[in-house]
């Protein structure tokens, strides 16, 4: 059955960048258009990526474009996310998907953008 298990999600600062992975199994993904989608707590779903089988072509969210780029490895059976220049909005889980279905898609990969000044105090004592 379709698999697809996302990775690559982690905690950055704004302005900071990330490279998220799909890994798939289960059908001919050389066949498939692969997507990213993402999605914020209680907010709705947001397409962020199409990359298109056969001609590779490119396609992206009109909040990502010129920020993100979108790869695929056929005979690795991987799609990539590179993300730059990311911003608070960013954050939400991020999951992937094959020919836009989004019940094929997998557990996700959290990414959290903090926003400027933010940070995490540490108090370290003896």
């Amino acid at each position: 059955q379709v698999q697809l298990v996302e990775s690559g999600g982690g905690l950055v600062q704004t302005g900071g960048s990330l490279r998220l992975s799909c890994a798939a199994s289960g059908f001919a993904f050389s066949l498939s258009n692969m997507n990213w989608i993402r999605q914020a707590p209680g907010e709705r779903i947001e397409w962020v990526s199409t990359i298109d089988k056969d001609t590779g072509a490119t396609h992206y969210g009109a909040s990502v474009k010129g920020r993100f780029t979108i790869s695929r490895d056929d005979a690795r059976k991987i799609v990539n996310l590179e993300m730059h220049n990311l911003k608070p909005e960013d954050s939400g889980m991020y999951y992937c998907t094959k020919d836009g279905l989004i019940a094929t898609r997998g557990l996700g990969t959290q990414v959290t953008v903090l926003g400027r000044g933010q940070g995490t105090q540490v108090t370290v004592s003896s």
